[in-house]
């Protein structure tokens, strides 16, 4: 019998940094002002982007993160999704996993909306009735059309979105990684694909979701992870961490307005 679960233990990422570019240059900066500049084994100056990371989930968990933009919110949901590696610790996840983590995410945008339908299938191991069906609900769900016979890659953004939606929640995973980009979108899109996307959520053994919307936490989670700086500042319950968090928000901002 398959039971769901993830551990991470002692997780650390590292991205070197290259001075090629002002945006490099930018992200030298950055990281330096916040004290996330190390070197690697090769000597190499490089980013920590993630720090010291340990928690475990299993069936019925459902863990919010929380944080500013670059807390490390992403890079913790690729490195569940097995994109990024550690350099440091160990990753566990054991049962069927879905990462809605990049519209076009797992797409091939030089074939067709209804090739990359079918390869979606064939990866998950579905059998000829079950591609059919696939087929079927997310041609009905993304609306595209015609469209869906031509290269993705003449998709406008939002019709990437719509197709990258409709793969990704359409086949039910153990366990969801979530983005908050799934969360965005234009109003009649969200009332559209919002029952859609909680009845994921509800058949997902295991939620990792990442967002700035604390309603969202506190609704969806049963548990909180605060990122800070690629560390963990506070683990526990959606409230708790959201008011912490919200309250740490008030007051960057009001000594922010001081210093002006």
């Amino acid at each position: 019998m398959n039971n769901p679960h993830i551990l991470i233990e002692g997780v650390s990422v590292f991205f070197p940094l290259y001075h090629g570019n002002a945006r490099s240059l930018k992200k030298t900066v950055v990281a330096a002002a916040s004290g996330r500049l190390g070197q690697d084994r090769q000597h190499r100056v490089v980013v920590q982007a993630l720090r010291d990371i340990s928690f475990s989930l299993h069936g019925g968990d459902r863990l919010g993160l929380i944080g500013s933009n670059g807390a490390g919110k992403t890079t913790l949901l690729r490195t569940l999704a097995g994109i990024y590696e550690p350099v440091i610790g160990r990753v566990v996840v054991q049962g069927r996993s879905n990462a809605l983590l990049d519209a076009s995410l797992g797409m091939n945008v030089e074939l067709t909306g209804r090739e990359n339908i079918m390869l979606r299938g064939l990866y998950n191991g579905l059998p000829r009735p079950a591609l059919a069906r696939l087929e079927q609900d997310v041609a009905e769900f993304a609306g595209l059309g015609d469209f869906l016979d031509l290269p993705v890659r003449i998709y406008s953004a939002g019709m990437v979105v719509r197709l990258g939606f409709a793969l990704a929640t359409a086949i039910r995973p153990e366990i969801l990684l979530m983005d908050e980009w799934i969360l965005a979108g234009d109003a009649e899109f969200l009332d559209r694909a919002r029952q859609r996307l909680e009845a994921m959520v509800r058949s997902a053994d295991i939620l990792v979701l990442s967002t700035h919307d604390m309603q969202i936490v506190k609704a969806w989670c049963s548990r909180a992870l605060w990122l800070d700086q690629g560390q963990v500042r506070l683990d526990g319950s959606p409230e708790c961490v959201a008011d912490a968090y919200l309250g740490r928000a008030e007051q960057t901002a009001i000594a922010a307005m001081a210093e002006q």
